[in-house]
């Protein structure tokens, strides 16, 4: 019982911890969509800064401890959200994982070298890299207490229980009484409505950055006693509390805090009894990653795919038919100039590390296949690479020639890929990256300790193989024939690319739904891809090895791979060449920055990392941005030449035939026009759908806009309630010139959208959705009085409402408080007509009250008993538009069939 106890409480310590960790990640994720792999390091760097005030300067603890918790970790979220998190979370999720990556990697660096430059001025601040045993909040040495005979507390672990148990509380208050809170849990329910209520979800998102960075130097102070300042153990603690936030949905705060106590406690207890792996060397400490791949298998969702025409649409080719020495010549001649170099201008030492490049670069290409092809984060390359070349010098020590251990030993990293990936490819996305750094981890501390396999911590000897008269021995023939396999690997993957099976690959990529009803295996195509890099990855590391004549179990870590991974991602991770000029980067840029800048070794790590930041901008990588800015610079020249003639010609008729905007929809609004788009283009991925829309919109009138599917209605609905940028014209608000605004700003202007659907947030309650827009007791209580069948329910969620329910609770706010203007699309969608009936009710109310109403409907029967003004859209034009009593049933029914004009 006494030993029950002991891991119980212990495991408390550290649950407490995670449970710290995970809600600032499900507080972060919900805000922004960004599941931040640089939580952990953000934890190390406060309790980096609170040892040097502490220990280093002399300040007292407490002060420590609070200027860090609530200055340093909250400044550094806010500034991190503006400088990167915005702008991240609009690009696809395989740039956000190598960002975040990125980042992680590059702030323990950065803490660690402000300690090196705060030495070396003078400052008494005390060397900080892997400390342990550290003072933390409270005494020191701390004190014990005795609770029973073998059971005991300390102080530390009692200040760590006591300060979580108050965040916890504050947490509540803080999401369920307070209005930050209530915007919070809407923006987690659907930011986009959020910001067309006129809620600033970037505001929103700089809270919870700030939350969430806040929890994390908390975690970091209360964890200095027990992890020390190790970056790599704050970097594993925050792998494993990523289960909390599983368990939480990544939207649930109570139950990520609840799975985070419960994860430290089931930790301690399998460490403790599973005395059946007492045998197995490194077992104790991989049992957090073992619950973290089983808590992924078990706890994450799949997403829904179906329906989705392009998951990670790939960017434009622009050298696609373009002649073979355009799109390779100057990637040739690189080659050649290099291999002449080797013999010409280069050092032994210079030699030496380009031909480490071209080494690396061969494992850098193997994230081409399974990231650039396959749309996969594996965390796992370190881990090939380590195997296979522990494989290799195995055998060669038994008297294998090379090129046999070369080849088993790719096989044999081929053969790993294929079982990390069988259990890890139901998974996608942040769920299959941290899944194989779970294994990973779980590989660097039970498959790499086991003697036969390692050897001891010399490890094996790799010998450079003679080929031949060719002694690879020498640094520049090493060299020649790593720039020969580089081109030979370079090549096969385009081929690959352009191969039937190379497109299979691009469609599992992009569309994984439409690959499959095309006949293609998804699962099978996504194996094919993982086994491949991995057996790349392999091959590529025993050259590697070969370069170094020596690996051991500890040269190539899961951390390692972290590096590699911001390092080639940031370059460019689609094409083989760009890995190329990562890995020479790689090699070259350490010892230029040594030589010329800083004799640091943190700097380059730095760099490596924050390279990420870059993916903000250059989601593809910054080699890959080169030829679309060329591209986009010669498109603007050929427009500028272009615009030149026509002006010099004079206009010219629209040669796609289209006819000119009508004139009864003329943007002539007059004073009382609340709304006005005045020849409108708009669209999507450069793709225009509205094509000179004009529309008015005026005070106390109901414009209807009818047309067939695909006509623009949605479009202009959005482009009106600014959640759409326009291409082209203006929008005008009562008589203001509104283009440039977003959907909040339009909307504190008055400007509300209903969207498709139901404007309601679903995981709020009826109370909770009237407060957003009612902040008063007393209004809200006047809709309770309008509506009583909402006030019986007030303390359900919406998302338990019948359809009518929900468009009623959309409404009824808008009664109470009517905006200027109301944009509906499809406002009786999915309704009974008796339900649809009072909808439009309401909508003739809120017209009586003054309010402006632009409805989108494709059932005409209905709206036009309501509205005073009528617009027929028809491929993205405005084919008609005029009173209602002007409609004609003709007119109608060709607007509908899209043959009006």
């Amino acid at each position: 019982m006494g030993d029950l106890l002991v891991f119980v409480l212990s495991g408390l310590v550290s649950g407490a911890l995670y449970a710290l960790l995970a809600t600032g990640l499900v507080l972060s994720y919900s805000a922004s969509g960004l599941f931040n792999f640089a939580h952990g390091a953000t934890a190390y760097l406060c309790a980096l800064t609170f040892y040097e005030l502490h220990s280093g300067l002399g300040w007292p603890a407490v002060p420590a401890a609070l200027l860090v918790v609530f200055v340093l970790a909250p400044g550094l979220g806010w500034g991190l959200d503006r400088l990167m998190f915005r702008r991240l979370a609009h690009v696809g999720e395989t740039a956000q994982i190598v960002a975040t990556i990125g980042l992680l990697v590059a702030l323990p660096a950065a803490g660690l070298w402000a300690v090196e430059l705060l030495a070396g001025a003078g400052v008494p601040v005390k060397p900080a890299e892997n400390r342990f045993g550290l003072p933390g909040v409270g005494p020191s040495p701390a004190k014990s207490w005795q609770l029973m005979e073998g059971v005991g507390i300390d102080s530390d672990q009692l200040i760590t229980w006591l300060v979580t148990a108050l965040v916890a509380v504050a947490l509540w208050v803080l999401m369920r009484h307070t209005r930050i809170g209530l915007q919070l849990r809407a923006a987690v329910d659907n930011r986009s409505l959020t910001e067309l209520r006129g809620i600033s979800a970037d505001r929103l998102s700089s809270v919870a950055w700030m939350i969430a960075s806040a929890l994390a130097g908390l975690a970091g102070v209360l964890a200095t006693p027990l992890l020390g300042l190790s970056a790599h153990d704050f970097t594993l603690f925050l792998f494993v509390s990523a289960t909390a936030a599983v368990i939480g949905r990544f939207a649930s705060v109570p139950l990520a805090f609840a799975g985070g106590l419960g994860l430290g406690v089931l930790q301690n207890l399998v460490a403790g009894y599973a005395s059946f792996a007492e045998s197995i060397t490194g077992f104790r400490t991989a049992v957090p990653f073992l619950i973290l791949f089983g808590g992924l298998l078990v706890l994450t969702r799949r997403a829904r795919t179906a329906g989705i025409a392009a998951v990670d649409a790939p960017p434009v080719d622009h050298l696609a038919g373009a002649s073979w020495s355009r799109r390779w010549g100057v990637w040739a001649a690189g080659a050649g100039l290099l291999c002449i170099a080797f013999y010409t201008v280069t050092t032994p030492f210079w030699s030496g590390l380009l031909a480490q490049g071209l080494a690396v670069a061969l494992v850098f290409m193997s994230f081409t296949v399974v990231t650039g092809l396959g749309a996969m984060v594996s965390l796992a390359q370190g881990t090939f690479v380590t195997g296979a070349a522990l494989v290799a010098g195995l055998l060669m020590s038994r008297g294998w020639p090379f090129v046999a251990a070369l080849a088993v030993g790719t096989c044999a990293a081929a053969v790993l890929g294929a079982l990390v990936a069988l259990p890890a490819l139901r998974l996608g996305g942040r769920s299959l990256a941290l899944a194989t750094l779970a294994l990973a981890f779980l590989a660097d501390q039970v498959l790499f300790q086991l003697r036969w396999l390692r050897n001891g911590d010399t490890g094996w000897s790799v010998p450079r193989p003679v080929l031949g008269p060719v002694d690879l021995s020498d640094d520049r023939a090493l060299g020649v024939a790593l720039v020969a396999l580089v081109a030979l690997v370079a090549a096969g993957l385009s081929a690959l690319r352009g191969s039937p099976s190379g497109r299979a690959m691009l469609a599992v990529r992009s569309a994984p739904a439409a690959a499959a009803a095309s006949g293609v295996s998804v699962l099978r195509t996504k194996l094919l891809l993982f086994t491949l890099s991995a057996g790349l990855a392999g091959f590529g590391g025993v050259l590697y090895a070969s370069y170094n004549t020596r690996i051991t179990a500890t040269d190539f870590t899961a951390m390692t791979g972290l590096v590699w991974l911001a390092v080639v991602v940031a370059a460019g991770v689609r094409r083989p060449q760009y890995a190329v000029v990562a890995g020479l980067v790689y090699a070259v840029a350490p010892r230029l920055l040594s030589d010329y800048v800083t004799e640091s070794a943190h700097l380059p790590v730095i760099l490596f990392g924050l390279a990420g930041l870059a993916l903000a901008n250059d989601p593809d990588g910054y080699c890959a941005a080169v030829p679309v800015r060329r591209a986009r610079r010669r498109a603007a020249g050929s427009r500028g030449s272009a615009s030149r003639g026509s002006a010099s010609r004079g206009s010219a008729p629209d040669p796609s035939g289209a006819p000119p905007p009508n004139p009864g929809a003329s943007y002539a609004g007059g004073a009382d026009a609340a709304l006005e788009l005045r020849g409108v283009t708009a669209g999507y991925d450069g793709g225009l759908v509205l094509q000179g829309v004009d529309l008015v919109v005026r005070r106390g009138e109901i414009l209807a806009v009818l047309g067939p599917n695909g006509a623009g209605k949605s479009t202009a609905c959005l482009v009106a309630a600014g959640a759409l940028p326009v291409a082209g014209g203006e929008v005008r608000i009562r008589g203001r010139d509104a283009t440039a605004d977003g959907p909040v700003r339009r909307a504190r202007a008055g400007v509300l959208l209903a969207p498709e659907g139901r404007g309601i947030f679903p995981s709020l309650t009826i109370e909770e959705n009237l407060a957003l827009y009612l902040p008063e007791a007393g209004a809200r209580a006047a809709v309770y009085d309008r509506f009583p069948r909402l006030a019986e329910r007030r303390g359900v969620h919406a998302g338990a409402l019948s359809g009518g329910e929900q468009q009623m609770l959309a409404l009824a706010p808008l009664l109470q408080r009517p905006p200027e203007v109301l944009i509906a699309d499809e406002p009786s969608l999915g309704l009974a007509p008796r339900v649809a009936e009072e909808v439009y009710a309401l909508l003739t109310e809120l017209r009586d009250a003054g309010t402006a109403l632009l409805l989108v409907e494709e059932k005409a029967a209905g709206i036009l008993g309501v509205a005073d003004t009528v617009a027929y859209l028809s491929r993205g034009r405005v084919a008609w538009c005029g009173p209602r009593d002007e409609v004609e049933t003709d007119r109608l029914t060709e607007a509908y069939l899209g043959t009006g004009t």
